[in-house]
């Protein structure tokens, strides 16, 4: 897995002989900084972009299977005895339903390339036929969530943030709603990429040190996708570095750290309201991705959801790196079995579809 934040990939060994599954062992490679500057500029229109997104996709398969590679190498498992990668790719551009009604999303990678370097079948292109059929595309982890967290009798809620923060309410009958609740990771890393030249505010402590601007968090609440009801999905076609521009001038001449902080709490903001909005019977929120590690980020959700227990994944079975991926094994799982891997009131999808595309070894 490989997601929005645009951090390098995480890869899991994962084991679902029994249910719900359970992970062998866990890779982190970070992106080298040609590498994620070229997918960061391929979010946005350029020249020669098929060209360049081509060879994009190529280095992206390398660096998976490098990092498949090196999975094999910790857990000491060979790769005759893996079944199937699956490869979710990098999204770059991400707009269902836009334009001509069905819209489209892309994700760069090469998986017949990656096929070919780890001698391993590659389950790819996991969100286009949920497109396709009318859906959003995204999120796809909350059947997994299910899977994980899931627990009848009870709602639950799973907070993944990454670049982008999506939330599933898992009901306690059974039900599960999945969406996208605006930015995670994102603006806080580029913020904190232009101003101290780090790729992330570290457990959060530069936006603890400012102080939250109404104003200007005012004007970042007023983008009309945060106030859209479920099915919805979004990414850096929306919550890019132009569009806080846009609204900085709620706060001329303010303090970067209490930019910062702002930003932290539109995060925070956002996902506690869908949490009250969509799941206030649950009280427990389990956040994983990323931004599970950022203790400022913890806090502001828990104040802002009083009542509430707001937990890592760690906690649950899973450490918080770990999920994403995990997911997207589950779902190259059950596209090998021939089996769906959406839920209509997740994506907003006609119907379940059987998500990915098989490239034998």
């Amino acid at each position: 897995m490989s997601g929005t934040s645009l951090d390098g990939v995480d890869a899991v060994l994962a084991d679902f002989a029994t249910p719900p599954g359970r992970v062998l062992g866990h890779v982190a490679r970070t992106f080298a900084a040609p590498l994620r500057a070229e997918l960061l500029a391929l979010n946005s229109s350029g020249t020669d972009e098929l060209h360049r997104a081509a060879l994009a996709a190529n280095a992206l398969a390398e660096c998976y299977a490098q990092a498949v590679q090196a999975l094999l190498q910790q857990t000491g498992v060979s790769a005759q005895a893996v079944r199937a990668i699956g490869a979710h790719g990098q999204t770059v551009r991400h707009r269902p339903q836009a334009f001509d009604g069905t819209g489209y999303t892309l994700q760069l990678n090469n998986p017949a390339l990656l096929a070919e370097r780890t001698g391993i079948t590659t389950v790819a292109d996991f969100r286009s036929r949920d497109v396709a059929a009318g859906g959003q595309g995204a999120p796809l982890v909350p059947a997994f969530h299910w899977d994980l967290f899931g627990q009848p009798g009870r709602t639950v809620c799973v907070l993944n943030v990454g670049g982008i923060a999506n939330l599933s309410v898992l009901g306690a009958d059974g039900s599960v709603l999945g969406f996208d609740c605006g930015p995670g990771n994102a603006l806080m890393d580029h913020w904190c990429q232009q101003h101290l030249g780090r790729p992330y505010d570290d457990n959060g402590a530069w936006a603890a040190s400012g102080q939250v601007l109404p104003a200007l968090l005012q004007a970042l609440q007023a983008e009309p996708f945060l106030a859209l009801p479920p099915p919805k999905s979004t990414g850096r076609d929306l919550f890019h570095p132009q569009w806080l521009q846009q609204r900085l001038h709620a706060a001329p001449a303010a303090n970067p750290a209490d930019v910062q902080a702002t930003l932290a709490e539109l995060t925070a903001s956002a996902c506690a309201a869908s949490a009250r909005s969509y799941g206030n019977e649950s009280k427990l929120l389990i956040v994983c991705g990323g931004g599970a590690h950022n203790g400022h980020l913890m806090r502001r959700l828990a104040a802002l959801l009083p009542g509430w227990a707001v937990e890592s994944s760690a906690q649950h079975g899973l450490p918080p790196l770990q999920v994403e991926a995990a997911a997207f094994a589950w779902l190259a799982q059950r596209c090998m079995n021939g089996l769906a891997g959406n839920l209509p009131r997740v994506t907003g999808a006609a119907g379940p579809r059987i998500l990915g595309a098989i490239y034998p070894a």
